[in-house]
């Protein structure tokens, strides 16, 4: 009964003590949202910016993969970076490189000075997330670590349902230039804000004596971090790497084609794509929410923690399959209900491929494991974005696109379930073995 009444009693202390944390969550929540609105203003002006720049598929693939290299390789050292120089200065170095990089974007006249663009805006925007995440764990306790992580990763979404909502206004009244430098100057903006704003919790003077010490009472986490060699070489962390290389880039291509396909099928108007991909973007961050809730509901239903999470996985996988017809629908809005289907199942499979780090190591080798799944990620989406440009200019069609994508999920499932067939966690203080143990070739459930 005392466990009972501690766990209801527990949101209170927030109500005395102050909320100026979640402030600082509210930043970390503007900030990927202008993240992803500028990754996405590429995208939904790129049927337009074809006719009037006059690349052919092939190029706009070399554009698109030249945002991922970039992206990838961020990821290698953003951590680093951020971790020398602190979460103020990190966060405002990995801004202030996007927010130039997005409105160069206007100065922009051609493949190269595109592909040039983007890369400068991969760069920076690889900082979004591990710059995030420190300042999480410098601003909550670890009981509202993933509340306030989650709060701001829902930006992604609301991002990419801003994006199509804003730019094509932007687009048509000031021109598509104009759209570059709005984006880019709302990052600007934030940098701002930040830049005066932050500081960390011992040093900022508008902080409650009580809420300072809610925030720093839990021991300090461990700070050692894992060379990324000798977490490769579990098979934990290449389940990791097969559910992010397989796939992440279906998302890229949503994020990145989705317009084109939209306004090639069914000859969408520049202020016709919003509502179509504000649609498909509200449904995935439904989807988002919704596929976290499964596995845990499933789990507190008595299952264990490997059949409710690839049970919550083997769901959201099915429910993208039926994008394989969208690229033959005869009527817009079944196309779009398919593909929003398919970002539904998408976000929800993220989410719970995240908590597979989680499941599978302790807690001081998660966020390496993350960033390994995120450059696989990365990697896969610039490998696919030239497979998916070479094969609309050889084809004109989108059909081998989604055949690709409805059963990528299915796939990797399969994959995950041969590697950790029981989710079972990495022994990291043992050398691990160089052939699995028969026992676990088999499926436990």
């Amino acid at each position: 009964m005392r466990d009972a009444s501690q766990m209801i009693a527990a949101p209170k202390p927030s109500t005395r003590i102050g909320m100026f944390r979640w402030r600082v969550c509210a930043m970390l929540l503007a900030a990927t949202t202008i993240n992803y609105i500028d990754r996405q203003v590429f995208g939904v002006l790129a049927p337009f910016l074809q006719d009037k720049i006059g690349w052919n598929e092939i190029q706009y693939g070399h554009i698109v993969t030249a945002f991922q290299a970039a992206y990838a390789l961020g990821l290698l050292c953003a951590g680093a970076v951020i971790d020398k120089f602190g979460t103020r200065i990190g966060y405002a170095l990995a801004i202030g490189i996007w927010s130039l990089a997005a409105m160069g974007h206007s100065l922009a006249t051609g493949v190269v000075s595109f592909a040039v663009a983007r890369f400068a805006l991969g760069l920076g925007e690889s900082g979004n997330f591990p710059a995030a995440i420190k300042a999480v764990a410098e601003w909550f306790p670890q009981r509202e670590r993933a509340l306030a992580a989650g709060i701001f990763n829902s930006g992604s979404n609301i991002g990419a349902i801003a994006a199509p909502l804003l730019v094509p206004i932007v687009a048509a009244k000031w021109g598509w230039q104009a759209a570059f430098l709005f984006t880019g100057a709302l990052s600007a903006t934030w940098l701002l804000v930040w830049l005066l704003t932050y500081r960390t919790p011992d040093e900022q003077p508008r902080l409650s004596a009580a809420e300072r010490a809610y925030i720093g009472h839990e021991p300090p986490a461990p700070r050692s971090r894992l060379p990324w060699s000798k977490l490769l070489r579990y098979r934990q962390s290449w389940a990791m790497v097969a559910a992010k290389f397989i796939t992440d880039p279906i998302w890229w291509f949503f994020i990145f084609w989705l317009p084109k396909f939209l306004h090639a099928t069914y000859g969408l108007s520049l202020l016709g794509l919003g509502p179509p991909l504000i649609v498909i973007f509200v449904l995935a961050d439904i989807g988002s929410i919704t596929g976290g809730w499964l596995a845990g509901r499933l789990i507190r239903l008595g299952w264990s923690v490997n059949r409710a999470r690839k049970g919550a996985m083997l769901i959201c996988a099915l429910m993208i399959v039926p994008v394989i017809f969208a690229a033959k629908a005869n009527n817009l809005w079944l196309a779009v209900a398919l593909v929003g289907l398919a970002t539904a199942g998408h976000q929800g499979w993220s989410a719970n491929v995240y908590t597979l780090a989680s499941d599978m190591f302790p807690r001081h080798a998660v966020a390496s494991v993350v960033g390994i799944g995120g450059f696989a990620g990365a990697v896969g989406g610039m490998l696919i974005s030239t497979v998916i440009g070479a094969l609309l200019q050889a084809t004109g069609s989108y059909v081998p696109v989604f055949m690709m994508a409805g059963f990528a999920y299915l796939l990797a499932l399969l994959v995950v379930q041969v590697l950790v067939p029981r989710l079972e966690p990495a022994r990291l203080e043992e050398p691990p073995s160089a052939t699995p143990p028969p026992s676990n070739i088999v499926a436990a459930e």
